[in-house]
């Protein structure tokens, strides 16, 4: 629901005591008032390593790491910015883009969110949370590597939706090779499948739906700009992404459709414990940033937010960097 800020009329008739609290008060759900959060360091906000050594089989799971990241469950609060939207959002089960599910539904969108069958539990948690914002939330179980299933993922969140608006293509698969000898044409496959096929075959499958004013967001990396040693796979596609974004942009501009990315440094997911990182390399993650600390799915929520929004209208072709002070740009 969206957020009924004080007028000028009801400070003023209220007195000093009014006007005084109308100055803590940003917004107002309900009768329950909305104040700006205190400030903190960001540096302490999260986590730190050493984290405790975890792995669990592909795509894992967010419900079982240790520590639990954060996705905005109980720090996000919405303030109408999507009022009636219809979103798509793939890996929406956890990571960013569970992250940007629990966002765009306190902004009150309506959300699809699509995800691997072995993510059930927690998909179901977040289309609780969807729920829990008297927004509908529709799960789509299925393989990316398919494009007939991305062409019904589609048709699936169009019809159950009512529509479609905003397309977030968030899933990935990462997996660390020491070395190029260590990756098998399977494993290539599959990365590519998943990572730069998928976008492909959702967007062409949603393209006749969107209007102008409709948004398409992908998340990219800073393995865009400064690819890992043992992120061969992955880093191309995500500076494959990253072109997408900008060449597409170009394309839809005209139409009226926008199109810009998300590019994270080292964050807190399943992708990590799932293969993704090696156990040293998960232990000391994201030691390297200035924070020394990895940042958290629930911090990168407003950005999707923005770039979905309409008052983000000359935002298009754009990456925007949420890194910790790593990476570009």
């Amino acid at each position: 629901m969206a957020s009924k800020p004080h007028s000028r009329r009801d400070v003023v008739g209220a007195g000093a005591s009014m006007a005084a609290a109308s100055m803590t008060s940003t917004a107002v759900k309900g009768d329950t008032p909305m104040t700006a959060q205190p400030l903190s360091d960001p540096a302490g906000k999260y986590p730190k390593p050493p984290f405790r050594k975890q792995s669990q089989p592909w795509p894992g799971l967010a419900s079982q790491m240790d520590p639990p990241p954060d996705h905005g469950e109980r720090s996000y609060h919405g303030a109408g910015r999507l009022a009636g939207r219809k979103a798509l959002i793939t890996g929406g089960d956890s990571g960013m883009g569970r992250a940007a599910a629990i966002a765009f539904a306190r902004e009150g969108a309506d959300v699809a969110i699509n995800y691997f069958p072995s993510e059930e539990p927690d998909a179901r948690q977040v289309i609780e949370l969807i729920k829990a914002e008297e927004r509908m939330g529709v799960a789509i179980a299925g393989d990316l590597r398919d494009e007939k299933f991305c062409q019904e993922l589609v048709r699936r969140a169009v019809e159950e939706l009512g529509g479609l608006d905003i397309l977030v293509n968030n899933a990935a698969r990462q997996q660390a090779r020491q070395s190029i000898l260590d990756l098998s044409s399977e494993d290539f496959d599959a990365t590519m499948k998943t990572n730069i096929y998928a976008p492909f075959w959702i967007i062409k499958a949603a393209l006749p739906h969107l209007k102008p004013g409709s948004v398409i967001i992908g998340t990219t990396s800073e393995q865009a700009y400064d690819p890992s040693p043992d992120l061969y796979d992955y880093a191309q596609t995500k500076a494959a992404t990253m072109n997408y974004v900008k060449s597409l942009a170009k394309q839809l501009g005209p139409k009226g459709i926008r199109v810009n990315g998300v590019a994270p440094g080292p964050v807190w997911t399943p992708l990590q414990v799932s293969g993704g990182a090696t156990m040293e390399k998960l232990e000391k993650f994201g030691s390297q940033t200035v924070f020394g600390r990895p940042g958290q799915p629930a911090e990168l929520a407003s950005i999707y937010v923005q770039l979905a929004a309409a008052d983000a209208s000359f935002a298009t072709g754009q990456v925007y960097g949420s890194a910790g002070g790593t990476g570009q740009p």
